[in-house]
C-alpha cells in the first residue's frame, strides 16, 4: 500500500512500466487509449470505464484532480509530471488511469493479471530548475529508439532527432514547440521559466553530455534499453 502523501499544488515526477519490463503500448490504438485516459480519468466524479467515449452532458466541467504538465508514452514504459489541484488528487487520478488502462489492456489482447510493475513510482519536484531539465528529459526519451547512449553521449544528429521528436506523437512534446494544440496539457508552468534560451525546442535540442550529471539524479527509472525493433506495429487508425 502506497504511504506517499502529495501535497497540493505541487508538482511531481509520475512514472510506471510494464510488469517485468513488458510491452504496455502494442499499437497506435493502445497509445491513443491511454491519452484518452488521461483527460476522460481528470475529474472528480466517478468515471466508468464503458461509458468515457460517450458525449458529454455536464453543464459545467467537473473538478479537475491533477494538471498535466508534460508525458512521454513508450513502448514498455511512461513518465507524467502532474501537479496535484485537489487534496488526495494524484492518488485518485493515478488509481483510475491505471485501473481504467489495465484492464481495457487485458481485455483487447486476451490477458489476464497485473500490466504494471507495483505502484507508480513518485518523487517531488522541488526547483524550477528541476521542472524544467526534467521536462527536457521526458521529453527526449524517445530518442532511445535510435540513439540509445544520448544521455551519455548528448544530441550529436540535431536535425535527425529534431524530425524524430516532431513525428513521436505519443509525447507533449510538439506541443511545447507549437506545432499540435491540446487542452489536455498545461504548458504556462515551463513557458514562464524558461527565459535563457530562444525558444523551448532549443533548449530541448541542446542537451549535452554535461547535463547528465543534472539529470540522472531527477530520475526514477533503472536504464531498460528501447531499440528501433522494440517499437510497436503501426495499426488501423
Amino acid at each position: 500500500m502506497r504511504k506517499t502523501t502529495f501535497a497540493t499544488d505541487c508538482y511531481y515526477h509520475i512514472y510506471n512500466r510494464g510488469v517485468e519490463k513488458r510491452v504496455i503500448f502494442q499499437g497506435n490504438k493502445d497509445y491513443k487509449r491511454f491519452l484518452l485516459g488521461l483527460e476522460e480519468f481528470n475529474t472528480s466524479l466517478p468515471t466508468e470505464i464503458r461509458s468515457i467515449q460517450l458525449p458529454k452532458t455536464e453543464a459545467e466541467p467537473p473538478e479537475k484532480l491533477v494538471e498535466i504538465v508534460c508525458f512521454c508514452l513508450m513502448p514498455n514504459h511512461y513518465h507524467l509530471i502532474i501537479k496535484q489541484t485537489v487534496s488526495n488528487g494524484i492518488t485518485q487520478f493515478m488509481h483510475k488511469l491505471g485501473t481504467g488502462y489495465a484492464m481495457y489492456f487485458n481485455k483487447k489482447w486476451k490477458r489476464s493479471g497485473i500490466l504494471f510493475e507495483g505502484n507508480f513510482k513518485a518523487k517531488l519536484i522541488e526547483t524550477d530548475e528541476y521542472l524544467l531539465h526534467l521536462s527536457r528529459y521526458i521529453h527526449l526519451n524517445p530518442v532511445d529508439m535510435i540513439n540509445s547512449h544520448w544521455k551519455e553521449d548528448g544530441i550529436k544528429d540535431t536535425n535527425r532527432v529534431k524530425k524524430f521528436l516532431l513525428g513521436y506523437y505519443w509525447s507533449s512534446y510538439p506541443i511545447y514547440i507549437k506545432k499540435l494544440t491540446s487542452h489536455l496539457i498545461s504548458t504556462e508552468q515551463i513557458e514562464k521559466i524558461i527565459t535563457n534560451v530562444p525558444n523551448y525546442e532549443h533548449f530541448t535540442l541542446s542537451y549535452t553530455s554535461k547535463d547528465i550529471a543534472t539529470l540522472m539524479p531527477l530520475t526514477l527509472e533503472t536504464p531498460v534499453p528501447v531499440h528501433p525493433e522494440a517499437e510497436p506495429p503501426e495499426d488501423d487508425l
